[in-house]
């Protein structure tokens, strides 16, 4: 009897699979010194189970639902309303009807309850199912308590939380509901109470929201309610809203609404002390779990009432700090065009390639800016350079910097002058004297990289064990030398501040916006963008061999490589494929994370790429492109010198002019190279490791090598010497990360996870069109292509693709594109710079571009204001 109805006071937190959710919450809340939860029990899914596990047909509907998918929704429909009825059939075992009478005695029979659903998948730390399960309220004796029971079982297979399930990956055949009885509180005024604040994330801001009467009324929408924020214990903020009905307890059973008096209506429903007092519980509740909460509270006799409190599941981590300073950080992943999870080797390896101070949160990486912020000197320099990489986060930070009270200022601590102004194209320090005029420079340092990666990939075959660890910690330092070696760094910088003075010139001087954009296209050494035409070449080695591609159009697996020379044109195919792999096939998307899979790791990934460039091009695309590229370039060279020799002092102004059009031809290029010389090494230190992997696997220390993903690089180096896991950590970083899946992660959160949002400031633009960051120039109609996976990309040439990020492994999709938009990104991400070289009209850091533009539609793209038009 004791595992079929349970008292909340013998509830234990390890009971979820028996109580539920809500029951363990419930147990755990009643234990909390100084806290009122109306008394009450659970029928615990054992009694569930006894119902209706002996029932053949409702466990052939339960083989039904699993075959369906969430969009089936009118199928989902029949089998769930199937399942209902027989739940309601179904006879409650006797035991549990004993146990069940034998509590309502105890409590008194005659009082009302309230019977609550409590799913074993509900009010979890990351899935709260808010919601998705029914209540009842002021059920009145033993029988309509019993037929309640059934009912709130019978809505564990409503279509809403069967289609939520699937939607999360549950299945419904290891979910069960247990019951929840609870004595009823009548209440004067009840509401939610969030111990951080749902708009904006911020941990210190508490939020209450209160209306008259039952709680039903606000969680159903029935009502508004008033609102106030509490901060440090202190009301911050108040919202009083006309509350014009309320739902209240009949004498009989069940519920009615309630008209409110007018002059009823605009009364604040908690009084300030009761406000503080509600606050001070929240953070009690706080406490004792350890982390934020949802909490459903009434006020009934001027005595607080709690009846349900769950984890907060939508809220951001916080990155992890060693101190309690007010601290500013600033997404990494924004910046790297890479905003999915990070798996924990990939963290680590990029925090040893970086100086910056990061932290981690969410399986992604953030900088501290907070310095930056407080020194007015660098901030000047750095909301600067913020600006032209991603507006969106500069007016985040002026927000916050604005507040005044959150960063303490520093004495300014730094009287020169900034290493780099926008309007001087100079080149900064540490470029040599011949550095203008001499375009061999980047030849220089690429080949010093490519020297650099043959080297190690020759000595680090040798090493081993412990010793490979210590060598892969060396050579990161040569990584981090070659990586932010300051001739490297000044190169791009002059080629990015040419680009800026030539915008800023030409439009003061001529009136002509964003010249820069079609002077930097088809220019030299850029690797990134060669890689999308040297595809191109793939295909036209391809193209003449029906049989291979046929062959390709049915490829399944990875090893297709190796069959490939068995057909007519096979090897020349092979060929072609693996010299591109050969210098590419460490790319691959996301490819700051070592831990996502190479090219080379899975190259039938090219197949539909290679494809649709035999399906979208002519023979020698690649040469054709590029040649007409450097043509446009040529050309609008020559009309802006002509047009600038026509004003006063225009041959001066002509000359410089010039001066700035040759570093961005020659060293724009440049820019794509660190980042290429980085996934490179990555790739060999990769595969080096992988190889520790499988004596790791073969010692049965590990059970698959790719396990290693879940450890940092000294957590590896330590297994790798001791032989030693406990695979309980590999288990649950697993199950963090499919967390961290879910998350969208910030631009800018603060140590309080309060998430500041910017907003463009911008006139003169359509009022129906969607704003983003113009970076590249042009307008451009055609169809849209929303696609988050490289991998799915169907595209016809003519199409505007639009993602949430690209990285380099995007850009052979460039090639059949004639626009481009993207949610993340600034004027010198990746997909800028190549959008530029091919003169790709190009808009990005467009929030939620892939949720309000739909497939298919029909849009322009205006990439010299920076918006879209849905047509």
């Amino acid at each position: 009897m004791r595992s079929l109805v349970l008292d909340f006071q013998d509830m234990e937190q390890n009971q979820l699979l028996l109580v539920g959710g809500k029951g363990v919450n419930l147990g755990e809340l009643a234990k909390i010194e100084g806290i009122h939860v109306p008394e009450g029990f659970c029928v615990t899914t054992a009694g569930y189970q006894k119902a209706i596990e002996q029932n053949e047909t409702y466990q052939d509907l339960l083989g039904q639902l699993a075959m369906l998918k969430a969009e089936d929704r009118e199928r989902i429909g029949e089998v769930s309303r199937k399942i209902r009825q027989i739940i309601m059939d179904a006879e409650i075992p006797a035991d549990v009807v004993k146990a069940v009478t034998h509590y309502l005695s105890r409590y008194g029979e005659e009082h009302a309850y309230a019977v609550r659903s409590s799913a074993t998948a509900e009010d979890l730390p990351h899935a709260s199912f808010a919601g998705q399960q029914d209540t009842y309220l002021n059920i009145i004796g033993t029988e309509a308590v019993l037929q309640h029971i059934r009912k709130c079982w019978a809505s564990l297979f409503t279509d809403r939380a069967v289609i939520y399930r699937m939607q999360n990956g549950f299945d419904h055949s290891q979910v069960y509901l247990s019951v929840i009885i609870q004595r009823m509180v009548f209440p004067q005024a009840s509401g939610i109470l969030f111990t951080a604040d749902p708009m904006t994330s911020n941990r210190k801001l508490l939020s209450i929201d209160a209306s008259f009467g039952l709680g039903e009324a606000l969680v159903s929408g029935l009502v508004s309610a008033d609102c106030y924020k509490v901060q440090d214990e202190v009301i911050v903020d108040k919202r009083i809203a006309a509350k014009t009905l309320a739902i209240y307890g009949r004498q009989e059973g069940g519920t009615e609404t309630q008209l409110i008096a007018p002059d009823q209506q605009k009364i604040q429903t908690l009084t300030e002390q009761q406000i503080l007092r509600l606050a001070g519980i929240g953070r009690q509740i706080e406490a004792y779990f350890g982390r934020p909460q949802d909490i459903e509270w009434c006020l009934a006799d001027d005595v607080f009432y709690i009846v349900q409190s769950r984890p907060i599941t939508t809220l951001y981590p916080i990155p992890e700090a060693s101190d309690q300073e007010n601290r500013v950080y600033i997404s990494v992943g924004h910046q790297q065009m890479m905003t999915d999870p990070m798996k924990p080797l990939g963290l680590s390896f990029f925090l040893l390639t970086t100086p910056a101070p990061m932290r981690k949160a969410g399986g992604r990486l953030f900088v501290d800016v907070t310095h930056q912020l407080a020194s007015p000197n660098s901030r000047e320099f750095f909301l600067k350079s913020m600006e032209q990489h991603d507006p969106l986060m500069k007016d985040a930070l002026m927000t916050i910097i604005e507040r005044g009270d959150f960063i303490n200022s520093l004495p300014d601590d730094n009287k020169e002058a900034s290493p780099v102004k926008s309007s001087n194209a100079k080149p900064p320090a540490g470029a040599p004297p011949q550095f203008e005029n001499e375009p061999t420079i980047v030849n220089d340092l690429i080949q010093r990289s490519q020297t650099s990666i043959e080297e190690l990939k020759h000595n680090i075959e040798t090493k081993s064990g412990t010793d490979l660890f210590d060598f892969i910690l060396e050579d990161i330092q040569q990584l981090k030398k070659i990586l932010f070696d300051p001739q490297s760094s000044a190169v791009f910088m002059a080629a990015m501040n040419a680009s800026s003075w030539i915008n800023e010139k030409m439009n003061e001087w001529l009136g002509e916006k964003n010249a820069a954009d079609t002077l930097s296209q088809s220019v030299p050494h850029n690797i990134t963008s060669e890689m999308g035409l040297a595809l191109l070449d793939v295909a036209d080695a391809i193209r003449p061999y029906p049989e291979v591609i046929d062959y390709l159009q049915q490829v399944k697996h990875d090893d297709f490589l190796n069959e490939l020379v068995t057909i007519d044109g096979g090897r020349e195919a092979r060929d072609a494929i693996c010299d591109f792999l050969s210098k590419y096939g460490m790319r691959c998307a996301g490819e700051i994370d070592i831990t996502r899979t190479r090219w080379s790791e899975k190259p039938a990934t090219l197949i539909p790429l290679i494809l649709g460039n035999i399906k979208n091009f002519e023979p020698n695309a690649s040469h054709r492109k590029f040649e007409q590229g450097r043509q446009e370039a040529l050309n609008k060279e020559q009309e802006l010198l002509e047009r600038l020799n026509r004003l006063p002092d225009g041959e001066q102004k002509a000359a410089e002019t010039k001066r700035m059009i040759d570093l961005v031809r020659n060293f724009i290029g440049y820019r794509e190279y660190p980042k290429y010389g980085m996934v490179n090494r990555y790739f060999v230190y990769k595969q080096a490791l992988l190889k520790e992997a499988e004596q790791l696997v073969e010692a049965g220390v590990i059970h698959d090598r790719e396990d290693i993903y879940y450890l940092s690089f000294e957590e590896l180096h330590d297994i790798v010497r001791t032989n030693k896991l406990d695979y309980r950590m590999i288990n649950k970083r697993k199950d963090e990360y499919k967390l961290y899946e879910k998350l969208t992660p910030p631009r800018v959160i603060t140590s309080d996870g309060e998430i500041i949002v910017g907003e463009y400031k911008r006139e003169h633009i359509p009022a129906e069109a969607i704003v983003g960051l113009p970076v590249s120039s042009g307008v451009i109609e055609g169809r849209a292509r929303v696609i988050l996976n490289m991998e799915d990309a169907d595209l016809e040439e003519g199409d505007i693709l639009i993602t949430a990020f690209t990285d380099p492994s995007w850009t052979p999709l460039f090639v059949s594109i004639k626009g481009l938009i993207t949610e993340v990104g600034g004027l010198m991400t990746h997909g800028a710079v190549i959008a530029r070289e091919y003169g790709l009209p190009a808009v990005v850091g467009v929030e939620n571009a892939t949720k309000r533009i739909k497939d298919g539609q029909r849009i322009r793209v205006n990439g010299t204001e920076g918006y879209v038009e849905i047509l």
